[in-house]
């Protein structure tokens, strides 16, 4: 498998919201879109996106909006130049005030989306801008996460943070250009436990062909949750440790539509 990280997605009470914001703060363009009966699908990302970047999903049911965020998911981070310029623009264009970058040292800061996923701003010399560097999901067992993204898939260990209270570790596909998303591993020593609501949906890796994959997957003893056949040969999905869903889907690059017209 190529192990690429496809895509992230969320879930939201207001579809038109949340493409608004996303489409005026952070320039993103609809990428796909998949109109269902109960649901709907869009596909976005930064216009120039690189072939192994990765896409936001959004998902909106229509039936009712998300109940809860959970602690589960973290955020998705998305890279700019100028952390401070890039908050303050956000700022001038009447996004709420969440975490600056002086309250996070000066790295990094944080802002909510509408329905409240939040959204790190990260400082990258690489990449479109706003484009996603990472989704952090927190885990119960570092040593039992790391171990299930190496295993599983084959991805390698990235950059890492210890403090005294809890660690991030990111796991990333090998040989990946530094434009690819990367999974950030959150482990608090506290030895709590996490909920994971309904506002995160997945993970989505992007494999060469589904059933050889799966089968790979299958022998690497990864939980079988949703084979192909359940979802029609489209695509698949497993879960880590935690429960975190994790989608496979065939795709060749980001330039054919997921969904054919």
């Amino acid at each position: 498998m190529s192990g690429t990280l496809d895509h992230v997605m969320m879930r939201v009470a207001d579809l038109d919201d949340s493409l608004d914001w996303y489409r005026s703060h952070l320039d993103y363009e609809e990428k796909d879109r998949w109109e269902a009966e109960d649901f709907t699908i869009v596909y976005l990302g930064p216009e120039e996106m690189h072939e192994e970047g990765a896409m936001l999903e959004l998902t909106h049911n229509h039936d009712g909006s998300p109940e809860e965020m959970g602690d589960a998911w973290g955020h998705i981070a998305v890279r700019v130049e100028d952390v401070y310029d890039a908050y303050a623009e956000l700022m001038d264009a009447g996004v709420e005030d969440y975490r600056d970058p002086d309250s996070c040292g000066g790295g990094y800061a944080f802002v909510k989306d509408p329905d409240g996923h939040e959204v790190e701003i990260v400082e990258r010399d690489h990449g479109e801008r706003w484009s996603l560097d990472h989704t952090m999901i927190r885990v119960e067992d570092a040593d039992a996460a790391l171990g299930f993204w190496i295993r599983k898939f084959g991805y390698v260990p990235g950059r890492r943070w210890e403090s005294d209270t809890f660690a991030n570790y990111y796991a990333e596909p090998a040989g990946a250009p530094p434009e690819a998303m990367s999974v950030e591993l959150t482990y608090n020593y506290d030895g709590r436990s996490y909920e994971m609501g309904d506002a995160w949906g997945h993970l989505c890796v992007r494999v060469d062909d589904l059933h050889d994959d799966w089968a790979q997957l299958m022998e690497r003893e990864a939980p079988d949750y949703r084979d192909p056949a359940s979802c029609d040969d489209m695509y698949a999905f497993t879960t880590d440790q935690d429960g975190h869903e994790i989608e496979l889907i065939e795709r060749e690059s980001l330039s054919p539509p997921l969904f054919p017209e």
